[in-house]
């Protein structure tokens, strides 16, 4: 979750960010804007769920 989607991926792509570090490089495969935190918090947690991560798989190229 962040405003800077851009600046986000360049973080985890230089290993700022403790928990992904040791699996760069990332790429976006997919954003989502939501105007409330709230829902981006609920939308987050669906996406890294089990069901949300096979929707995330059906996805990627």
């Amino acid at each position: 979750m962040t405003n800077d989607v851009s600046k986000r991926l360049s973080e985890h792509n230089a290993g700022k960010t403790k928990s992904t570090k040791g699996y760069t490089p990332w790429q976006s495969i997919y954003t989502e804007s939501l105007h409330l935190r709230t829902q981006a918090k609920v939308r987050e947690k669906y996406l890294k769920s089990g069901v949300g991560k096979e929707f995330l798989k059906a996805m990627a190229p």
